[in-house]
């Protein structure tokens, strides 16, 4: 049986995001399951509570257009309906709706992608973390570097550079009068 079971690659190429959810599409589904489209939203019609909004929505309009252009040539051909979408749940319920063994496979195959996507979000989100703190930390090191510099500065300029001068101050027109009197 595990034969049957389609690669996790090809799996996860067919996951999309659309309302900010991660969802397979039915005739996505219907292709690994080894059934057709309209098979399929049959046995969902047929059993439409064991499918809350949180689990399967119907694609709008707009939606549909934006993922038949994302795609560049529909898979779906000329569909009279809006395409159902199914979350992580909605696939596990499907499984128990369509009930074959080749759907049970898939199913198994389908879930283990989504963990492991969950697995590299949470990794990525570590990652991203652990970034953060280290730059953090080098922001932290650059302003040690810079009082460390001042204090360098400090101490190779001489001090007395900014002081007062020590000593008489010769005035403008008391130069003037020195130098007239000492010419006569």
């Amino acid at each position: 049986m595990e034969e049957l079971a389609p690669k996790e690659e090809f799996i996860a190429d067919k996951i999309l995001k659309i309302r900010n959810q991660k969802v397979l599409i039915d005739a996505d589904l219907a292709t690994l399951y080894g059934v057709t489209t309209k098979a399929l939203k049959q046995q969902v019609r047929r059993n439409i509570e064991r499918f809350p909004e949180d689990f399967m929505f119907e694609l709008t309009k707009e939606e549909f257009e934006i993922l038949r252009c994302q795609i560049g040539t529909s898979s779906w051909g000329g569909t009279r309906y809006s395409p159902m979408a199914f979350t992580e749940q909605g696939v596990a319920m499907l499984s128990s709706v369509l009930g074959s063994p080749t759907a049970v496979q898939v199913n198994i195959q389908i879930m283990r992608v989504f963990v492991k996507m969950r697995n590299l979000i949470t990794r990525y989100e570590e990652l991203l973390e652990k970034v953060e703190a280290l730059e953090a930390s080098a922001l932290e090191q650059n302003e040690h570097i810079i009082q460390i510099y001042e204090v360098i500065k400090e101490l190779v300029e001489p001090a007395y550079k900014n002081r007062q001068p020590i000593g008489y101050r010769v005035k403008e027109g008391y130069e003037r009068y020195i130098r007239k009197h000492q010419a006569n």
